[in-house]
């Protein structure tokens, strides 16, 4: 329940769609900071998201060990996490075994990841696009296969530009919405990896997205649309921009980071994803229902940077604090 909403919003509020805030900080956070957070720490951080009503965590990604450290215990993450109420656990698989350990972890999605980018595609994954679509084929058959209910996402990345190749076309984008629907994905979100994205970019691919994901219907198990969620960086100060933009062509999930922590190796200097705290005031400023408690959200924040000293955090409602005009829900 939120405690907190901007006065006079009241009549909009009762208008609006819902937004659902997923936070990725113990996959998308960790995963580019060179320590390994002690397991402790990372249930205590799941924990507390949770108590601040965050309702869809990425809990950690079925990467071998050795090559990711950082999240060698996502299996324990998962575990703890199906025990709390109401919540949606979301891991990342960067492939077929990876897919296996998801399914065998009872997490309730996977969030495959996939290139628009050619280049980056081959320095991420190895893999052209088109390699990844045919192997989420094989995932869906695999999922299939298994009876199992973990739902298939695609987190289409750098589909607003990339640090390698540059431009990346928005035709290929809506190719590889379509590709990745066709080949059994339930839904696909866009992801500005490198942060080159800018608000009038981001409204006109996500509308584009939209007609091409329309005639496939809404997912049969829950009723959700096809195209799912926006995942931003706030790399050059756009971040809180580009998630109004998507707002506005009707994106209701997207992807933060506590303390905008985060970012892709790819992309040097990036200062991470959107802030989980900041993005939750800029909803609510708008009064828009998330559910979230900012009390809880800014108390998070500072666990983790005690947890993560010596990092850099970003973020800027943590330092303002919540404006005069915000006030207790009734």
């Amino acid at each position: 329940m939120e405690r907190n909403q901007p006065a006079g919003a009241a009549a909009f509020q009762d208008a609006a769609d819902p937004a659902i805030v997923r936070e990725v900080g113990l996959r998308d956070g960790l995963q580019s900071i060179a320590r390994t957070l002690p397991t402790a720490a990372k249930l205590q951080w799941l924990h507390a998201a949770h108590a601040a009503g965050l309702r869809e965590i990425e809990v950690g990604s079925f990467v071998p060990p050795r090559l990711m450290p950082q999240l060698a215990d996502t299996a324990e993450l998962v575990r703890a996490a199906l025990a709390l109420p109401g919540l949606t656990v979301s891991v990342l698989v960067p492939n077929i075994k990876g897919a296996e350990r998801a399914i065998e972890s009872g997490a309730h999605a996977m969030l495959l990841p996939l290139s628009a980018s050619h280049a980056h595609s081959l320095a991420n994954l190895r893999k052209t696009p088109d390699d990844v679509v045919r192997e989420i084929a094989g995932i869906r058959r695999l999922r299939d296969a298994a009876g199992s209910r973990c739902a298939i996402e695609v987190g289409l990345s750098t589909a607003f530009g990339c640090t390698i190749q540059g431009r990346v076309e928005p035709a290929e984008v809506l190719r590889l919405v379509r590709a990745a629907l066709d080949a059994g994905a339930e839904r696909v979100g866009l992801a500005d990896t490198v942060g080159y994205a800018d608000p009038r970019q981001v409204r006109e691919l996500f509308e584009r997205a939209f007609e091409v994901a329309r005639p496939y219907g809404v997912n049969s198990a829950n009723g959700e649309q096809r195209l799912a969620c926006g995942h931003f960086h706030d790399t050059r100060g756009l971040g809180l921009a580009n998630v109004f933009a998507a707002w506005e062509a009707g994106v209701r999930r997207f992807d933060t980071c506590t303390g905008g922590i985060g970012g892709c190796p790819h992309a040097p200097g990036a200062s991470g994803n959107v802030a989980t705290e900041d993005v939750a005031y800029l909803l609510a400023s708008m009064g828009v229902p998330t559910g979230l408690d900012f009390d809880a959200l800014i108390a998070l924040r500072g666990a983790v940077a005690g947890w993560l000293e010596g990092e850099p955090l970003h973020g800027h409602i943590w330092r303002a604090g919540l404006p005069k005009t915000m006030k207790e829900a009734a």
